[in-house]
Protein backbone atom coordinates (compact mmCIF):
# COMPACT_ATOMS: atom_id res chain seq x y z
CA UNK A 1 0.00 0.00 0.00
CA UNK A 2 1.33 3.41 -0.50
CA UNK A 3 -0.93 6.14 1.55
CA UNK A 4 1.41 9.37 0.79
CA UNK A 5 -1.13 11.10 -1.65
CA UNK A 6 -4.16 10.90 0.92
CA UNK A 7 -3.14 13.69 2.82
CA UNK A 8 -0.36 15.34 -0.08
CA UNK A 9 3.10 14.94 0.49
CA UNK A 10 5.21 14.66 3.62
CA UNK A 11 7.22 17.68 4.06
CA UNK A 12 10.55 17.91 3.27
CA UNK A 13 13.37 16.93 5.23
CA UNK A 14 14.16 20.28 6.46
CA UNK A 15 11.15 22.07 8.09
CA UNK A 16 11.92 25.54 6.09
CA UNK A 17 10.70 28.37 8.59
CA UNK A 18 8.61 31.32 7.77
CA UNK A 19 9.13 34.78 7.66
CA UNK A 20 9.17 36.01 11.03
CA UNK A 21 6.63 37.90 13.00
CA UNK A 22 8.22 41.29 13.57
CA UNK A 23 6.88 43.38 16.87
CA UNK A 24 4.48 45.88 16.74
CA UNK A 25 2.99 48.42 18.61
CA UNK A 26 1.01 46.80 21.14
CA UNK A 27 -2.91 48.29 20.47
CA UNK A 28 -4.86 47.78 23.09
CA UNK A 29 -7.78 48.72 21.41
CA UNK A 30 -7.52 44.91 19.61
CA UNK A 31 -7.09 43.71 23.49
CA UNK A 32 -10.47 45.87 24.81
CA UNK A 33 -12.48 44.66 21.93
CA UNK A 34 -12.00 40.53 22.23
CA UNK A 35 -14.54 38.92 23.92
CA UNK A 36 -15.60 35.00 24.37
CA UNK A 37 -18.89 33.13 24.66
CA UNK A 38 -17.84 29.87 26.40
CA UNK A 39 -21.16 28.24 25.98
CA UNK A 40 -20.27 27.80 22.11
CA UNK A 41 -16.29 27.13 22.28
CA UNK A 42 -17.69 24.04 24.15
CA UNK A 43 -20.13 23.17 22.44
CA UNK A 44 -18.02 23.03 19.08
CA UNK A 45 -15.04 21.35 20.38
CA UNK A 46 -17.70 19.10 21.95
CA UNK A 47 -19.11 17.97 18.81
CA UNK A 48 -16.31 17.89 16.87
CA UNK A 49 -14.93 14.08 17.46
CA UNK A 50 -18.41 12.95 16.34
CA UNK A 51 -18.21 15.28 12.85
CA UNK A 52 -14.68 14.13 11.82
CA UNK A 53 -13.38 11.14 11.46
CA UNK A 54 -10.57 8.97 9.37
CA UNK A 55 -10.58 5.34 8.73
CA UNK A 56 -7.78 3.17 7.55
CA UNK A 57 -5.24 4.77 4.63
CA UNK A 58 -6.63 8.23 5.52
CA UNK A 59 -5.59 7.67 9.68
CA UNK A 60 -2.35 6.32 8.58
CA UNK A 61 -1.72 9.61 6.46
CA UNK A 62 -3.16 11.71 9.31
CA UNK A 63 -1.18 10.29 12.08
CA UNK A 64 2.40 10.46 9.89
CA UNK A 65 1.98 14.04 8.91
CA UNK A 66 0.94 14.82 12.98
CA UNK A 67 4.40 12.51 13.65
CA UNK A 68 6.36 15.04 11.32
CA UNK A 69 4.87 18.05 13.63
CA UNK A 70 6.04 16.89 17.33
CA UNK A 71 8.24 18.20 19.30
CA UNK A 72 9.61 15.38 20.93
CA UNK A 73 10.40 16.08 24.52
CA UNK A 74 11.85 15.16 27.36
CA UNK A 75 11.99 17.99 30.47
CA UNK A 76 12.58 15.67 33.41
CA UNK A 77 14.67 16.16 36.36
CA UNK A 78 16.49 13.01 35.81
CA UNK A 79 16.99 13.64 32.40
CA UNK A 80 20.44 12.78 31.28
CA UNK A 81 22.59 12.85 28.06
CA UNK A 82 22.60 9.56 27.40
CA UNK A 83 18.66 9.61 27.48
CA UNK A 84 19.00 12.81 25.30
CA UNK A 85 20.81 11.34 22.28
CA UNK A 86 18.59 8.41 22.51
CA UNK A 87 15.19 10.57 22.07
CA UNK A 88 17.42 12.54 18.88
CA UNK A 89 18.21 8.93 17.23
CA UNK A 90 14.15 8.16 17.61
CA UNK A 91 13.17 11.48 16.07
CA UNK A 92 15.63 10.83 13.10
CA UNK A 93 14.18 7.75 12.86
CA UNK A 94 10.69 7.72 14.46
CA UNK A 95 8.97 5.05 12.82
CA UNK A 96 10.41 1.26 12.13
CA UNK A 97 11.57 0.46 8.52
CA UNK A 98 9.41 -2.36 7.78
CA UNK A 99 6.49 -0.42 8.97
CA UNK A 100 7.76 2.40 6.72
CA UNK A 101 7.94 -0.21 3.73
CA UNK A 102 4.93 -1.67 4.48
CA UNK A 103 2.96 1.95 3.70
CA UNK A 104 5.43 2.51 0.86
CA UNK A 105 7.20 5.53 2.75
CA UNK A 106 10.17 4.05 2.62
CA UNK A 107 11.99 7.25 0.81
CA UNK A 108 9.73 9.73 2.30
CA UNK A 109 12.39 10.72 5.05
CA UNK A 110 10.51 11.26 7.88
CA UNK A 111 11.37 12.82 10.90
CA UNK A 112 9.84 14.95 13.85
CA UNK A 113 9.59 18.70 13.69
CA UNK A 114 12.46 19.37 16.59
CA UNK A 115 13.73 17.60 19.72
CA UNK A 116 12.68 20.45 22.53
CA UNK A 117 15.34 19.99 25.75
CA UNK A 118 16.21 21.75 28.58
CA UNK A 119 19.39 24.41 28.16
CA UNK A 120 21.36 22.03 30.12
CA UNK A 121 21.39 19.41 26.89
CA UNK A 122 21.35 22.03 23.86
CA UNK A 123 24.56 21.27 22.72
CA UNK A 124 24.06 17.59 23.41
CA UNK A 125 20.65 17.68 21.12
CA UNK A 126 22.42 19.65 18.11
CA UNK A 127 25.44 17.29 18.14
CA UNK A 128 23.55 14.03 17.98
CA UNK A 129 21.17 15.93 15.13
CA UNK A 130 24.13 17.20 13.08
CA UNK A 131 22.91 16.64 9.27
CA UNK A 132 19.53 15.49 10.26
CA UNK A 133 18.00 18.88 9.33
CA UNK A 134 16.36 18.36 12.40
CA UNK A 135 16.13 21.84 15.24
CA UNK A 136 16.21 21.73 18.49
CA UNK A 137 14.00 24.20 21.17
CA UNK A 138 14.89 24.36 24.29
CA UNK A 139 12.87 25.54 26.70
CA UNK A 140 14.18 29.08 29.11
CA UNK A 141 13.39 31.84 31.14
CA UNK A 142 12.65 30.04 34.02
CA UNK A 143 10.94 27.48 32.90
CA UNK A 144 7.89 26.12 33.77
CA UNK A 145 7.19 28.82 36.64
CA UNK A 146 9.01 31.76 34.72
CA UNK A 147 9.60 33.33 38.48
CA UNK A 148 13.41 33.69 37.95
CA UNK A 149 14.81 37.78 37.48
CA UNK A 150 14.19 39.02 33.78
CA UNK A 151 18.03 39.73 33.24
CA UNK A 152 18.29 35.86 33.72
CA UNK A 153 15.59 35.19 31.82
CA UNK A 154 17.16 36.81 28.88
CA UNK A 155 20.98 35.49 29.63
CA UNK A 156 19.23 31.97 29.58
CA UNK A 157 17.65 32.73 25.85
CA UNK A 158 21.13 34.03 24.59
CA UNK A 159 22.57 31.09 26.06
CA UNK A 160 20.51 28.72 23.93
CA UNK A 161 21.10 30.54 21.53
CA UNK A 162 24.69 30.01 21.29
CA UNK A 163 24.94 26.47 22.16
CA UNK A 164 23.10 25.79 18.70
CA UNK A 165 19.13 26.42 19.84
CA UNK A 166 17.13 26.97 16.77
CA UNK A 167 13.84 27.26 18.97
CA UNK A 168 13.26 28.62 22.06
CA UNK A 169 9.90 27.81 24.24
CA UNK A 170 9.50 30.79 26.79
CA UNK A 171 7.37 30.87 29.71
CA UNK A 172 5.43 34.31 30.81
CA UNK A 173 4.83 35.43 33.55
CA UNK A 174 1.41 34.74 35.21
CA UNK A 175 0.81 37.50 36.92
CA UNK A 176 0.85 40.07 34.34
CA UNK A 177 -2.57 38.21 32.64
CA UNK A 178 -4.00 37.83 36.23
CA UNK A 179 -3.91 41.42 36.75
CA UNK A 180 -4.74 42.71 33.29
CA UNK A 181 -1.12 44.56 32.68
CA UNK A 182 -0.83 43.90 29.23
CA UNK A 183 1.88 46.03 28.67
CA UNK A 184 4.03 44.30 31.15
CA UNK A 185 3.25 40.86 29.53
CA UNK A 186 3.91 42.54 26.15
CA UNK A 187 7.20 44.47 27.51
CA UNK A 188 8.41 41.10 28.54
CA UNK A 189 7.87 39.45 25.44
CA UNK A 190 9.34 41.90 23.03
CA UNK A 191 12.66 41.40 25.43
CA UNK A 192 12.56 37.52 25.01
CA UNK A 193 11.91 38.19 21.01
CA UNK A 194 14.74 40.60 20.88
CA UNK A 195 17.06 38.16 22.66
CA UNK A 196 16.24 35.39 21.20
CA UNK A 197 17.76 36.79 17.93
CA UNK A 198 17.67 34.46 14.93
CA UNK A 199 16.10 31.44 16.61
CA UNK A 200 12.00 31.28 16.43
CA UNK A 201 10.66 31.98 19.52
CA UNK A 202 7.23 30.12 21.46
CA UNK A 203 5.13 31.81 23.96
CA UNK A 204 3.68 29.63 26.75
CA UNK A 205 0.84 31.04 27.57
CA UNK A 206 0.36 28.06 30.50
CA UNK A 207 -3.26 28.57 29.80
CA UNK A 208 -4.26 25.78 33.28
CA UNK A 209 -2.41 29.15 35.14
CA UNK A 210 -4.08 32.13 33.59
CA UNK A 211 -7.88 30.44 34.46
CA UNK A 212 -10.44 32.01 31.86
CA UNK A 213 -10.44 31.58 27.85
CA UNK A 214 -10.92 35.39 27.86
CA UNK A 215 -7.38 35.70 29.75
CA UNK A 216 -6.41 32.96 26.85
CA UNK A 217 -7.29 34.96 24.04
CA UNK A 218 -6.22 38.10 25.22
CA UNK A 219 -2.94 36.81 25.85
CA UNK A 220 -2.58 35.01 23.10
CA UNK A 221 -3.32 38.51 21.05
CA UNK A 222 -0.70 40.45 23.28
CA UNK A 223 2.13 38.00 22.87
CA UNK A 224 1.92 37.99 18.57
CA UNK A 225 1.83 42.03 18.72
CA UNK A 226 5.28 41.21 20.32
CA UNK A 227 6.46 39.24 17.83
CA UNK A 228 6.04 35.45 19.22
CA UNK A 229 6.47 33.11 16.05
CA UNK A 230 4.44 30.56 17.98
CA UNK A 231 1.74 30.64 20.56
CA UNK A 232 1.80 27.81 23.01
CA UNK A 233 -0.73 26.39 24.83
CA UNK A 234 1.30 24.84 28.58
CA UNK A 235 4.06 23.50 30.14
CA UNK A 236 3.17 20.37 30.65
CA UNK A 237 3.56 20.98 34.51
CA UNK A 238 0.47 22.58 35.12
CA UNK A 239 -2.42 21.34 36.69
CA UNK A 240 -4.60 21.80 33.11
CA UNK A 241 -2.55 21.77 29.64
CA UNK A 242 -3.92 21.37 26.35
CA UNK A 243 -7.51 21.31 25.47
CA UNK A 244 -10.00 21.52 22.64
CA UNK A 245 -11.44 24.72 23.99
CA UNK A 246 -8.34 26.41 24.71
CA UNK A 247 -6.95 25.58 21.41
CA UNK A 248 -10.55 26.63 19.72
CA UNK A 249 -10.00 30.44 21.33
CA UNK A 250 -6.13 30.62 20.32
CA UNK A 251 -6.71 28.94 16.76
CA UNK A 252 -9.47 31.81 16.54
CA UNK A 253 -7.06 34.59 17.78
CA UNK A 254 -4.55 33.64 15.17
CA UNK A 255 -7.21 33.64 12.73
CA UNK A 256 -7.84 37.69 13.73
CA UNK A 257 -4.07 38.45 13.97
CA UNK A 258 -3.75 37.18 10.33
CA UNK A 259 -6.94 39.27 9.45
CA UNK A 260 -5.27 42.33 10.97
CA UNK A 261 -1.75 42.45 9.96
CA UNK A 262 -1.13 39.58 7.12
CA UNK A 263 0.91 37.76 9.41
CA UNK A 264 1.09 33.51 10.20
CA UNK A 265 1.49 32.85 13.56
CA UNK A 266 1.94 29.33 14.51
CA UNK A 267 -0.24 26.80 17.08
CA UNK A 268 1.73 24.65 19.86
CA UNK A 269 -0.65 22.73 22.26
CA UNK A 270 1.63 20.59 24.84
CA UNK A 271 0.68 18.45 27.89
CA UNK A 272 -1.03 15.80 28.26
CA UNK A 273 -1.43 14.45 24.38
CA UNK A 274 -0.71 11.05 24.25
CA UNK A 275 -2.95 9.08 22.31
CA UNK A 276 -3.18 8.72 18.28
CA UNK A 277 -6.83 9.61 18.50
CA UNK A 278 -6.24 12.64 20.50
CA UNK A 279 -3.60 14.41 18.10
CA UNK A 280 -6.51 13.52 15.38
CA UNK A 281 -8.60 16.17 16.51
CA UNK A 282 -6.32 19.06 16.81
CA UNK A 283 -5.31 18.58 13.08
CA UNK A 284 -9.13 18.77 12.08
CA UNK A 285 -9.54 21.55 14.09
CA UNK A 286 -6.77 23.44 12.58
CA UNK A 287 -7.44 22.57 9.44
CA UNK A 288 -10.93 23.65 10.09
CA UNK A 289 -10.52 27.06 11.86
CA UNK A 290 -6.79 28.05 9.68
CA UNK A 291 -7.08 25.69 6.87
CA UNK A 292 -4.40 23.19 4.96
CA UNK A 293 -1.22 25.40 5.54
CA UNK A 294 -1.68 24.76 9.68
CA UNK A 295 -1.09 20.93 8.87
CA UNK A 296 2.88 21.96 8.55
CA UNK A 297 5.55 21.76 10.86
CA UNK A 298 6.23 25.45 10.13
CA UNK A 299 2.84 26.37 11.58
CA UNK A 300 1.74 23.41 13.73
CA UNK A 301 3.48 21.52 16.68
CA UNK A 302 2.66 19.35 19.37
CA UNK A 303 5.01 19.09 22.33
CA UNK A 304 5.02 15.30 23.05
CA UNK A 305 6.91 12.40 23.48
CA UNK A 306 4.57 9.16 24.42
CA UNK A 307 2.45 9.79 21.88
CA UNK A 308 5.10 8.88 18.79
CA UNK A 309 5.09 5.77 20.72
CA UNK A 310 1.31 5.41 20.05
CA UNK A 311 1.62 6.90 16.76
CA UNK A 312 4.09 3.64 15.90
CA UNK A 313 1.93 1.15 17.48
CA UNK A 314 -0.98 2.38 15.59
CA UNK A 315 0.56 2.47 12.49
CA UNK A 316 2.25 -1.11 12.68
CA UNK A 317 -2.09 -2.08 13.51
CA UNK A 318 -2.73 -0.32 10.23
CA UNK A 319 -0.39 -2.69 8.16
CA UNK A 320 -0.70 -6.12 9.92
CA UNK A 321 -3.53 -6.07 12.06
CA UNK A 322 -1.99 -6.82 15.65
CA UNK A 323 -1.43 -4.23 18.38
CA UNK A 324 1.90 -4.52 19.56
CA UNK A 325 3.03 -4.07 23.28
CA UNK A 326 4.01 -0.04 23.96
CA UNK A 327 7.32 -1.40 25.23
CA UNK A 328 8.38 -2.28 21.47
CA UNK A 329 7.67 1.43 20.52
CA UNK A 330 9.97 3.26 23.14
CA UNK A 331 10.52 7.09 22.27
CA UNK A 332 14.17 6.95 23.89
Amino acid sequence: MTIQATIHPISPLRHEFRARNEPRPLELGWIDDIRVNLSAVERRTATLPGRRTVKKDAQAAWLLKALTCIDLTTLAGDDTSGRVKRLCAKAIRPVRDDILVALGMQDAKIRTGAVCVYHRFVATAVEALAGSGIPVAAVSTGFPAGLIPHDLKLREIEASVKDGAEEIDIVITREHVLTGNWQALYNEMRDFRQACGSAHVKAILATGDIKTLRNVAKASMVCMMAGADFIKTSTGKETANATLPVTLVMLRMIREYEHLTGVKVGFKPAGGISAAKDVLNYQFLMKEELGREWLEADLFRVGASSLLADIERQLEHHVTGRYSAFNRHAAG
